[in-house]
């Protein structure tokens, strides 16, 4: 995804107010931004608080700042700056971190990002944008570069396959039919489940839904149609953060002070390192049991 939103960030360098900060990464990736942007790409360098309070004072001077990093590094160690100097004063700023989840595999816990969003949505005026395919990436850029308010943009690896056909940007979609339970997706991770229920019988699989805007204001912005077949069959919510201020706490909040009870309602998140190892991103995902065949499985015994 960071590849398309370089060409997207290009495409909007036009704007002077347009400014662009990265922790001293993006190398081999972002040098066509850089070109672009000249002296208004900043490379400041490993110094994420700074950074991120730099932001805030070009915001507060009519600039436009994007801030980059890999995702840890630009939520969790400047996050008192986030807090302070940029949400409690709703300044346009947007974080983008890279690799969210277990993206960044054996690199190890200080390069993921399992509690990005849950943390971030405890401060005032954030809200979060999580791209699940690359094709959401340059309509939620163009949808930000506009915004007045802190955002979070949480890029990871596009896992469809070219048999998709891709469905329009919306903060809810449903991007496959079923007879079966509901799952809602966040994330990537919307791809792995496609490519392995497209293969099942329509009747035996789950209905696909991929949630991609935090948080959910009200139950008015949660599709009709969801909130019915979650009353006759059951929810079920995937993503690859903790349960803590994830997709399920939230949706699961937001229903049940709204007086809807779902048939049932099944949530599963990272479990962190079950097994006190690192590996591959799927490796951590299979520990966490949150693989499609997993779910489904598990799904099975409900």
């Amino acid at each position: 995804m960071r590849k398309v939103a370089c060409e997207q960030w290009v495409k909007l360098a036009t704007d002077p107010d347009f400014v662009f900060l990265t922790g001293d990464l993006g190398f081999m990736a972002l040098e066509p931004l850089r070109d672009a942007l000249q002296s208004r790409f900043i490379n400041a360098g490993i110094a994420e608080q700074n950074m991120l309070s730099v932001a805030a004072g070009l915001a507060i001077e009519g600039m436009n700042p994007w801030v980059y990093s890999i995702a840890p590094f630009c939520y969790a160690r400047p996050f008192e700056q986030i807090r302070n100097d940029i949400c409690q004063h709703n300044l346009p700023v947007k974080i983008v971190g890279n690799g969210g989840g277990y993206s960044y595999g054996s690199m190890g816990a200080s390069h993921h990002a399992l509690e990005d969003y849950g943390v971030l949505l405890t401060l005032p005026n954030l809200r979060a944008y999580l791209p699940a395919f690359d094709e959401d990436v340059p309509e939620i850029i163009s949808q930000l570069q506009d915004t007045h308010h802190p955002a979070y943009l949480r890029l990871g690896r596009s896992e469809i396959s070219n048999k998709f056909r891709y469905i329009p940007y919306a903060p809810w979609r449903k991007i496959l039919c079923g007879e079966g339970m509901p799952i809602v997706l966040a994330g990537p991770i919307a791809g792995e489940f496609w490519n392995y229920c497209i293969n099942l019988d329509k009747n035996a699989r789950p209905e696909l839904w991929v949630l991609s805007e935090l948080p959910v204001p009200n139950i008015g912005e949660v599709p009709a149609s969801l909130i019915v077949r979650g009353i006759e069959k059951g929810l079920c919510v995937v993503e690859e953060h903790s349960r803590q201020g994830g997709v399920g706490q939230q949706l699961s909040d937001l229903l049940l002070s709204e007086g809807i009870f779902p048939k049932k309602y099944v949530t599963f998140f990272a479990r962190q390192y079950p097994g006190g190892r690192f590996g591959a991103q799927n490796f951590h995902r299979k520990q966490s049991g949150i693989t499609a065949a997993q779910v489904l499985a598990e799904l099975e015994l409900h």
